[in-house]
């Protein structure tokens, strides 16, 4: 494939460029702006239709409002050169392919040159600039190994970014030694649950005696539906073998006779020959004696016959008039359906308007508007009444569910609300509870009374004197440290540290409250009337807690959750009921839609009745049914008029005929009849008698010729069945008639048995029932009573395991009540729930292994086929490029990437090159990729500076490097001068930057 072409309409800032006589090493020079990229975007947008308005791509689309395309004239082999055309269309634009034989075409015979190749390969092989270079300078360690790899499998570096992906994926969510990944968080869930599950069921001895019941049972059904099919496939064989036995005995007998008839040569359909050529040769005999009779006559007949010549001159008129004779029975016969048609009509007409039953004569009805647009007016109006009637059967229906619904809910919320306890009610039965609290306060008060009464009890005189002198002295002291604390106050008050005011005024109130304490114990008629007091408290304390005995506080506070229950039960209710109401509401507003709509069609019924001049109430059931009739009634109206008009016709047509015919009659007829038919008749026997005359004697001379020279062919043919017959015979070895019969009979009976055989095992080849099977059940003799024994044995087993499945249903239903009753329930929930999840994440995890897996097996798999021819052509390129320095590159033992082999044999990673070799490595690569791999494509090779950072040595060499590259075109694109000089002049194509905005 050569561009030798390129013509530009309007791409970008470019317009009306045409460039011709491309060379196989073509240079496109020109500053910054200048278009370079423009070009490339151009031959890509050409080739691979333009980039979309999603894309990311740009677009180039002219700014002046210029056409926007191009056209590219491209040499390939095998169809010479082609025109590339592509302009503004639908998202890609619209190509048109010209090739040189004159075939047009449009993107499928673009795609069949192309050899099917999409632009993002084509970008990524033969296509390249800098950006590739620059990737590798931004890449450190391995993963610039794995970009060369990348880019010698794919052209690009997808397959690298692809394998890091996929591996961060797997990291992501799963890591042998890992916490935060997913599956590691969910399978250390999973094994705390596990653990606590597995300490809940061994504190439940029940769950599992009931869980190894039910496993037992699981093995008993799974043996006895084992055993039951087991009998079941049996006894199914016997039923088979009913049907085929009597097959399968008819053909090991037919086998038997076949090899005792053995083989004998015969010929193939010996006897259906045989009997064939007899039928030929007795014939023979009958036939030469009855020509030669024939010829003898037909001599006799020449001499007698005498031509008479009459009527002739006549002959084509009179044959037209005869030729008229079906156009006249057809007439005939169409009069007398017309006629019985009109009766036909006529009742039609009858029924119609007795089915109608309108005040209207036929023209009146003719009047009525019937076209398409009334037509589907009544239709609609007709439809619309049958829906809506249906509408309003479903909101009725709707309706009574609603309604029902909504009285059984407030049925419902009043039998609640019956039932739960008053306020008043439940405000005393909360007071018992409450006061349930208070007891154990009340006995610890009654013992510190009694305690306090005991005191004040056996307290002696005495001891009180001494505590009123001990009182007396703190009294002093207290006192003192009063005045102190005043002092304190006062002070504070003075230099305003109220804090020191705050701890004055405190401890004060303390030593007045103290000193009244004590004033207290020193009076006498006091203790007396304190003692009185604990006395009384002591005995309203044990009645009220004699009255808290009589209280069944249990029972009470069993109610009270109750009533609780009952009230969130109330209030659920409610919410459904106000759920309902809405419900029914939606019913009552559709059943108000309805009758609006029916009151519209209802008004649009009547319009159509005054129209169609039908009554409203015949309209109001039988609208479609009246026009349909109407419609029906014009249509007989018009067939009766048309067949009033044919009748007439028919008339005239008849009297033609008939005049002609009579007139031939009595020119030519002695006896003249009645019937015209008759009469045409005799004409054209009379016609046909006096031309035979004329020509029979000839015809009699021909006929006698023919008779002659079908005599001596007869003679011959008979001669040749005598000797096929003879050989016949010596074919089957035998020398007469009887003997041959005999073999045929033999070999025929053969050939019916074969057939019987071939057809009895096509029955058989239907039968599920192998030879050995069939060897085996031969042998039995009473079939139906070993089936009655089967199915005996069926009943038992499945009674049996019929009993099986009621023990484990019931073993089932106790599990689940256990479950259900505990902890063990919500463990096994939650840690099924938790394994679930494992499951999904694994699962999740597992696909991105399999991708991983599926990645790694085909860079295996290309790295052992198709890199090692690409490799050997990259170290050829290499070894060029850095003048033998670097000699080899061989693939990583393990993973994706490279190391590259220096002339003293050492190895080195590609993170390990400078910058400048690791560049001549990636051009190597790529230019080994576009010359091995998809050397069959030979597709141009377009190279935006992508060595611009080569030293003047790197250049010059990599320029060589290109010249060898025979079998495809290069386009290279530059804006440096010092470029120039490696190309010819002639090939190099000046770009110049215009006035306009450039979009490069």
């Amino acid at each position: 494939m050569k561009i030798q072409e390129i013509q530009i309409y309007g791409f970008g800032h470019l317009n009306n460029i045409e460039i011709k006589d491309l060379s196989d090493f073509q240079v496109f020079y020109g500053e910054n702006e200048a278009g370079k990229s423009t070009i490339m975007a151009f031959i890509h947008g050409i080739l691979f239709g333009f980039p979309t308005k999603q894309s990311s791509e740009l677009r180039y689309e002219p700014k002046n409002g210029s056409s926007y395309g191009g056209k590219l004239r491209v040499f390939f082999d095998g169809h010479g050169l082609v025109s590339i055309e592509r302009v503004r269309g639908k998202a890609a634009g619209v190509v048109t392919v010209s090739l040189e034989d004159g075939t047009i075409g449009d993107e499928e015979l673009l795609k069949q040159l192309l050899g099917n190749m999409d632009k993002g390969l084509f970008q990524a092989i033969f296509s390249f600039n800098i950006h590739g270079l620059q990737n590798i300078h931004q890449m450190k360690g391995e993963e610039l190994g794995r970009f060369l790899f990348s880019t010698g499998t794919l052209g690009t570096e997808t397959l690298a970014k692809t394998e890091v992906e996929l591996q961060k994926e797997l990291e992501a969510r799963f890591k042998p030694s890992g916490r935060k990944p997913v599956v590691n968080e969910k399978l250390k869930a999973v094994h705390e649950l596990s653990s606590e599950l597995k300490k809940a069921a061994a504190k439940n001895q029940e769950y599992e005696k009931l869980s190894t019941d039910k496993e037992r049972i699981y093995n008993e059904i799974k043996n006895i539906s084992y055993s039951l099919q087991e009998v079941k496939n049996e006894v199914e064989k016997l039923n088979e073998w009913q049907k085929i036995h009597s097959l399968v005995k008819e053909e090991r007998w037919i086998s038997t006779e076949i090899e005792l008839l053995g083989e004998d040569p015969f010929p193939a359909r010996g006897i259906e020959r045989l009997e064939k050529l007899n039928q030929l040769i007795y014939p023979y005999n009958a036939q030469i004696s009855s020509l030669m009779d024939r010829i003898a006559q037909l001599k006799k007949e020449i001499a007698s016959i005498q031509p008479k010549r009459r009527i002739l001159e006549d002959e084509t008129q009179l044959l037209a008039a005869i030729d008229q004779i079906p156009i006249y029975e057809q007439l005939l016969l169409e009069k007398q359906q017309s006629e019985l048609k009109l009766v036909d009509l006529e009742e039609k007409i009858s029924i119609l308007n007795e089915r109608l039953h309108l005040p209207l004569n036929e023209e009146e009805i003719f009047t009525i508007n019937t076209n398409i647009y009334m037509k589907n007016q009544v239709e609609q109006v007709s439809r619309k009444k049958q829906k809506l009637l249906e509408v309003k059967q479903e909101l009725e229906e709707k309706f009574r569910e609603e309604q029902n619904s909504l009285e059984d809910i407030e049925e419902k919320v009043h039998t609640v609300e019956t039932k739960v306890i008053s306020a008043q009610e439940r405000a005393r039965l909360e007071k018992l509870v409450n006061d349930e609290s208070e007891k154990g306060k009340i006995e610890f008060e009654l013992t510190a009374v009694r305690d306090k009464v005991e005191y004040y009890q056996h307290s002696s005189e005495q001891d009180r004197k001494a505590s009123a002198k001990i009182n007396k002295q703190k009294q002093m002291q207290f006192i003192t440290i009063g005045a102190i604390l005043l002092i304190l106050s006062l002070y504070g008050i003075y230099s305003q540290q109220w804090v020191l005011v705050f701890i004055g005024v405190l401890g004060s109130v303390l030593i007045v409250v103290f000193l009244g304490n004590n004033r207290s114990h020193l009076n006498g008629s006091e203790i007396n009337q304190t003692i009185n007091q604990l006395l009384e408290k002591e005995k309203k304390l044990v009645q009220k807690l004699e009255s808290y005995k009589n209280s069944n506080i249990s029972a009470i506070q069993e109610k009270l959750e109750q009533d609780n229950r009952l009230k969130e039960q109330l209030q659920l209710l409610k919410v459904k009921l106000e759920q309902q109401q809405i419900q029914y509401e939606k019913v009552i507003r559709k059943f108000e839609e309805w009758e609006s709509e029916e009151s519209e069609n209802k008004e649009r019924l009547v319009k159509l009745c005054s129209e169609l001049n039908i009554p409203e109430y015949i309209a109001n059931s039988f609208l479609l049914e009246a026009f349909q009739l109407i419609e029906q009634y014009k249509q007989v109206g018009r067939e009766k008029r048309h067949l009033l008009a044919r009748l007439e016709n028919i008339k005239l047509e008849q009297s033609k005929i008939t005049d002609r015919i009579s007139f031939y009659s009595k020119e030519y007829l002695v006896d003249q009849g009645n019937d015209l038919s008759k009469t045409a008749y005799l004409l054209r026997d009379k016609l046909k008698e006096e031309h035979g005359k004329f020509i029979k004697s000839q015809e009699k001379q021909g006929k006698l010729d023919d008779l002659e020279a079908d005599l001596s062919q007869m003679k011959q043919e008979q001669a040749h069945l005598i000797s096929e017959r003879k050989k016949l015979f010596e074919e089957a070895d035998v020398v007469n008639e009887e003997t041959f019969y005999e073999l045929g009979n033999k070999v025929e009976k053969k050939i019916k048995l074969v057939e019987r055989l071939a057809d009895i095992k096509k029955q058989l080849q239907y039968s599920f029932l192998h030879e050995i099977e069939q060897e085996r059940l031969l042998h039995i003799h009473n079939v139906d009573e070993q089936i009655s024994q089967f199915n005996d044995k069926i009943k038992t087993l499945s009674s049996k395991l019929i009993e099986l499945q009621e023990e484990k249903a019931a073993t089932n239903y106790q599990i689940q009540i256990l479950e259900e009753g505990g902890s063990y329930s919500e463990l096994l929930h939650y840690f099924k729930q938790k394994m679930f999840e494992l499951e999904e994440a694994a699962k999740e995890w597992s696909v991105y292994c399999l991708a991983q897996d599926i990645l790694s097996q085909t860079i295996e798999k290309y790295k052992n086929t198709h890199l090692p021819r690409m490799l050997a052509k990259a170290e050829e390129y290499l070894s060029f490029l850095t003048k033998k320095q670097y000699q080899r590159i061989h693939l990583q033992k393990s993973g994706t990437g490279f190391l590259i082999e220096r002339s003293d044999h050492t190895l080195f990673e590609a993170n390990e090159l400078s910058q400048a070799t690791t560049e001549q490595v990636y051009v190597s690569i790529r230019l080994a990729l576009a010359t091995t791999l998809y050397e069959k494509y030979r597709f141009p090779i377009i190279i935006d500076d992508s060595f611009v950072n080569f030293d003047a040595g790197r250049t010059k060499k990599v320029m060589e490097l290109l010249t060898t590259l025979k079998c495809n075109q290069i386009l290279f694109f530059t804006c440096h001068t010092h470029m120039l000089p490696y190309f010819q002049p002639e090939n190099v194509q000046h770009l110049h930057k215009g006035n306009v905005e450039v979009i490069s």
